[in-house]
């Protein structure tokens, strides 16, 4: 399962890539408008900022954007950035591998060979997500529920 962590830091990068390329914004704006706290906000787009997802300014027009075009970063990459590997366990990650201490033979284990699999079609389903897409999905729904409204004051709705 996903952290509060990964979710915020995703719902703020989504919230930028709305935002023309390199535009900055105010961590205060961000926190009201996806409902995050302020405090916890600053520190997950200080560690995204670390990992070179943002770049931020100070001062009075500062605040944070995207560093890269939202189609260069992908869900994957911005959980392993704040929730560490996408694997359900040690012995099934990629770049975290560790050995189980209880384990006999990791490579007859059973629970080792179906986690891989599982880390696997995680990575091949947020690997290929980028935040652009999420960004223009999002906005393609919400651009439906406005026209939708719309038809329902004017007595069109069925």
């Amino acid at each position: 399962m996903l952290t509060q962590k990964a979710k915020y830091g995703l719902k703020a990068l989504l919230m930028l890539a709305e935002r023309p390329f390199g535009q900055l914004v105010l961590v205060a704006e961000i926190a009201d408008r996806e409902n995050v706290p302020r405090k916890y906000l600053e520190l997950i787009l200080l560690e995204l900022r670390k990992n070179g997802l943002l770049h931020s300014q100070r001062g009075r027009n500062g605040g944070y954007g995207l560093a890269k075009p939202p189609e260069e970063i992908t869900f994957g990459r911005v959980i392993r950035v704040l929730d560490g590997p996408l694997a359900p366990f040690p012995c099934a990650s990629i770049n975290a591998y560790r050995k189980c201490d209880d384990c006999r033979d990791e490579v007859t284990c059973g629970v080792r060979i179906q986690m891989r699999r599982v880390r696997d079609a995680i990575a091949d389903v947020l690997d290929n997500v980028t935040i652009a897409e999420a960004a223009e999905a999002a906005a393609a729904i919400s651009a439906l529920e406005v026209e939708d409204h719309s038809q329902e004051q004017h007595g069109l709705g069925i």
